[in-house]
């Protein structure tokens, strides 16, 4: 099986973005190696956020194109929230927050269609995770709003911005990859030549189930823990994305 070379990039990246994003998330946060790992997430996904969206262009397959553009916003706008000061805002915001605003409107309007249609799923997604992506679009716009009228944001919900989108970025990977058409995981690993000689129960849907939610599971976590516990009150996270020690 032959791959074009931008197919094999945007692989290569959604991979490494994974494996990055897990280490990011299993390293000692603000340790050396967690500040590497997050790095190489945010290229990573980036890289593969983008050409995600160019290969759902040339194949006209406009879910995708909306998933690609989503990635790349959460994931640049959640790095950009640990570059900046506490309280720093920029013309870019402005332009940024119509990007997740656009996506909500069109995906809620898509759902409703199709539920007004009779049918269940449009193009093998159930019309409730349309309704759901949609409304974490517009919840995002609605924070994206909040910020820049605001004049920024401080503290603990700065560390709460960078945390939930770079989670939910991973999310959406990790949906994409474990849960996606012809068990894609084994596909990979085929083509290299070594699925044949793993065993059938690394590739069951249920154990894919559980790795795609995972990245939920911790943003929740991570969410509860710096907004409704008093750990976090007072503290901040150092311009620059490197003082990430505050969540141990």
């Amino acid at each position: 099986m032959s791959y074009s070379p931008i197919l094999v990039v945007h692989i290569c990246a959604g991979s490494l973005g994974l494996l990055s994003g897990t280490a990011a998330m299993s390293f000692r946060k603000g340790s050396p190696r967690h500040v590497l790992a997050g790095k190489v997430f945010v290229a990573s996904m980036l890289t593969m956020g983008a050409f995600a969206t160019y290969l759902a262009i040339v194949r006209h397959q406009p879910n995708n194109i909306g998933g690609g553009i989503l990635t790349f916003y959460l994931i640049g706008t959640a790095w950009l929230t640990a570059r900046r000061r506490d309280g720093e805002t920029s013309r870019l915001d402005w332009v940024a927050l119509l990007i997740p605003l656009a996506l909500g409107i069109l995906t809620w309007t898509n759902g409703l269609k199709v539920v007004r249609s009779g049918a269940s799923s449009q193009d093998g997604v159930p019309v409730g995770m349309s309704f759901f992506m949609g409304s974490v679009m517009l919840l995002a716009a609605a924070g994206d709003v909040r910020m820049v009228v605001r004049g920024g944001v401080l503290g603990a919900k700065r560390i709460a911005r960078h945390l939930w989108r770079m989670c939910f970025g991973l999310f959406i990977a990790a949906g994409s990859f474990f849960l996606g058409p012809s068990n894609r995981p084994l596909r990979l690993l085929s083509a290299v030549g070594i699925g044949e000689y793993l065993s059938p129960a690394l590739f069951s849907t249920t154990l894919y189930l559980i790795l795609s939610i995972l990245p939920l599971i911790l943003l929740i976590f991570w969410l509860v823990r710096v907004r409704f516990t008093n750990a976090y009150n007072g503290k901040s996270m150092p311009r620059g994305g490197q003082g990430h020690s505050l969540l141990t």
